[in-house]
């Protein structure tokens, strides 16, 4: 499993051109016409980037599914006992992927989420035809192909749900990046198998977060969009970059002046208060699942000390430039979102146990904010009120 680059996002990546969310779908279809990303150049982009390994052959694509659907039949019990819940495994879809395969896919992603930028950039190419458009296309292109081709090295499994995809939307799918997993056992020296019930735990429990409860992912989704159309309403009536950095100048100086962070100071109160609302309920996501994993995965893996704290010292070796990337990109937000998930969903836990941690899924008013993440007795308190 991967700290950075999963479905759920992901980071948030908000410049002076545009917001980007990471996201999730499973719908993917060329556009014709004008567009802001030339897809194409991006994924090119992304397979240079990525590195050279070995394709997988059919037959070993098949046979590796088989082995991760015998691991979900292995870990469905205990997660659905320690959850207090029950979601079966088997018929999850399982997909091993290559380096490419999994380019293919998040840009599939990424193309159904930037679709609202891509339609105002479709008519304002229209009405002002500027040189100046295929550089700035080019660009962007490019470095989101870098972002990708970036993660494809390192992701080790992703759990991908249909977020902006039509209506009824199919169940998610997991997704084992094959080479990645390969070098991370070469690196471990721990027993392959368990390397792969390791990262498995975490990915199935995202499924239990989803799929038992429906309601997460409609949230999530109207979220985002509205994020988004807030971006784009801005760009069409010139409050933003559409009026050359006036606007959005003015508002990152006064935002830095109130000591919002660079990434912060790009947005709105109302964009800011929608970002939030995803930050928080990413963070637990991501909290609640390595919380299972670890409480699950100690009593079911011999090694399961050694392969985290393996895991957590490779971690720390990135280099200067590469922990530059990650707070550029955003990524490093994934990161502090493990952390303060993670913490918030184990002190609720010894406090009033797993049954009362469940009510997080209760729905939308029983989530938790970021000031309740960072305090989790204010959130238990609200809760116990709303009962009573």
């Amino acid at each position: 499993m991967s700290r950075y680059g999963r479905s759920l996002g992901t980071g948030l990546l908000i410049g002076a051109a545009a917001g980007l969310l990471l996201g999730v779908v499973d719908h993917y279809g060329r556009r014709r016409g004008p567009q802001l990303i030339d897809w194409d150049w991006a994924v090119n982009i992304a397979r240079r980037t990525c590195g050279a390994v070995a394709p997988l052959s059919g037959a070993e694509r098949a046979s590796l599914e088989a082995d991760y659907r015998r691991v979900l039949e292995l870990i469905e019990a205990p997660i659905g006992n320690y959850t207090r819940t029950h979601l079966p495994l088997q018929g999850t879809a399982v997909h091993v992927l290559d380096r490419p395969g999994w380019i293919e896919a998040n840009a599939a992603n990424f193309e159904e989420l930037l679709q609202p930028f891509e339609a105002f950039y479709e008519e304002k190419a229209r009405k002002e035809r500027g040189a100046g458009q295929g550089i700035g296309r080019m660009a962007i292109s490019s470095q989101l192909g870098v972002l990708l081709g970036y993660l494809a090295r390192r992701v080790l499994g992703q759990y991908d749900i249909s977020l902006l995809g039509r209506e009824p939307v199919d169940a998610g799918k997991l997704y084992f990046v094959e080479p990645n997993i390969r070098a991370l056992e070469a690196t471990l020296g721990m027993p392959p198998a368990e390397v792969r019930t390791w990262i498995a735990l975490h990915e199935a429990t995202h499924a239990h977060e989803f799929e038992l409860h429906p309601w997460v992912r409609r949230y999530l989704n109207s979220t985002l969009q509205e994020y988004l159309s807030s971006m784009v309403e801005e760009l069409a009536d010139g409050r933003g970059l559409g009026a050359p950095f006036g606007g959005l100048a003015e508002r990152l100086v006064e935002n830095l002046r109130h000591g919002h962070n660079l990434l912060n100071s790009f947005m709105t109160p109302e964009q800011r208060a929608l970002v939030s609302r995803l930050q928080a309920l990413m963070a637990l996501l991501e909290g609640y699942s390595n919380h299972i994993m670890h409480q699950v995965g100690k009593g079911l893996l011999p090694h399961f000390a050694e392969i985290e704290a393996r895991v957590e010292a490779r971690q720390k070796q990135r280099s200067a430039v590469e922990v530059w990337f990650l707070r550029v990109t955003g990524l490093s937000m994934k990161m502090e979102q493990y952390a303060l998930g993670e913490k918030f969903v184990g002190q609720v836990v010894q406090a009033r146990g797993v049954d009362f941690l469940n009510r997080v899924w209760e729905g939308p008013a029983t989530l938790p904010t970021e000031d309740e993440l960072r305090a989790p007795a204010t959130w238990i308190t609200r809760v116990d009120a709303a009962a009573a």
